[in-house]
């Protein structure tokens, strides 16, 4: 009898864990399941209380509409224009920075990196009007650049910080032997570091893909003409242009659709690299 206590209080410790789970699971998933449900009734049905979660008659129609309305199609290839190339520059210069403060020792590197770092908790609101002053008068205002230039330079603290846990935690040894080998430092970091860093990198890929796709200030702010607009800010333009409709209906299960339809992208990345995110998050350690 005692000894089937321990295996008693670990199935009920497992059933616990799991039902926190899934409970959790069902919080986080009713607002996706009423934007799904919303988008395929009429606009009246929304209004209806007690609610109806099954739509009844099932209107795939309004997916259709949404594209009449506005060029949403050209919202999501802007954010994916931008996306991409901001994510090619931070991947690029982050790594190289990180690199220089993980393998190499110079003079006030710990006081660089300190200062890197400190830069995390500056709010994005301190340095926005001074950035707004210089790309205007860059005259880079309502162009794509000030959205992907600036990550060209180092990308972001969070991922110079990620990259130089990761290879601080691979062993020296390849290093040394590289060298020995005739490796420059340059080779090192292209032919050894990069390709062992692939799940930190992907993992970067993730969390930068989707700060770009929902990115709704910088857009806001930059961004001025209709066809440069990104998805974030084309769903409150949709909702603006949607609730002036001469036809006095209510259009709110357009946006429900058009929220359905610019959220598949990131849903269906983590979907399909989930494993590499959390696994390059886990392997990045916290080595000092």
């Amino acid at each position: 009898m005692s000894a089937s206590l321990p295996v008693v209080r670990s199935a009920l410790r497992t059933f616990a864990i799991y039902g926190v789970y899934i409970g959790a699971s069902i919080l986080f998933v009713i607002p996706f399941v009423w934007a799904l449900s919303g988008s395929l009734k009429n606009p009246y049905q929304l209004e209806l209380f007690p609610p109806e979660w099954i739509p009844d008659p099932v209107l795939w129609r309004n997916y259709a509409e949404i594209w009449t309305i506005v060029p949403l199609g050209r919202f999501m290839w802007n954010t994916l224009f931008i996306a991409v190339l901001s994510l090619a520059g931070q991947l690029f210069t982050a790594s190289m920075v990180a690199y220089g403060f993980a393998k190499f020792r110079f003079p006030g590197r710990d006081v660089l990196f300190l200062l890197m770092l400190s830069t995390l908790m500056l709010p994005i609101h301190v340095s926005l009007i001074p950035r707004f002053v210089l790309f205007y008068k860059l005259q880079w205002v309502d162009t794509f650049l000030p959205l992907i230039v600036p990550n060209y330079f180092g990308g972001s603290a969070f991922a110079i910080f990620l990259l130089r846990q990761f290879f601080r935690n691979l062993p020296k040894e390849m290093d040394d032997a590289a060298r020995i080998d005739g490796a420059g430092y340059w080779r090192i970091f292209f032919q050894i570091l990069l390709p062992l860093s692939r799940s930190a990198l992907i993992a970067l890929t993730i969390l930068g893909f989707l700060a770009d796709w929902e990115d709704f200030l910088q857009p806001l702010i930059y961004l001025q003409s209709t066809e440069k607009l990104t998805v974030s800010i084309g769903l409150r333009f949709l909702a603006v242009t949607a609730s002036s409709d001469i036809s006095g209906d209510p259009t709110t299960h357009l946006l429900m659709a058009a929220s359905i339809v610019s959220s598949l992208p990131p849903i269906l990345l983590y979907v399909v690299a989930q494993r590499q995110l959390v696994q390059g998050l886990v392997l990045t350690g916290s080595k000092g």
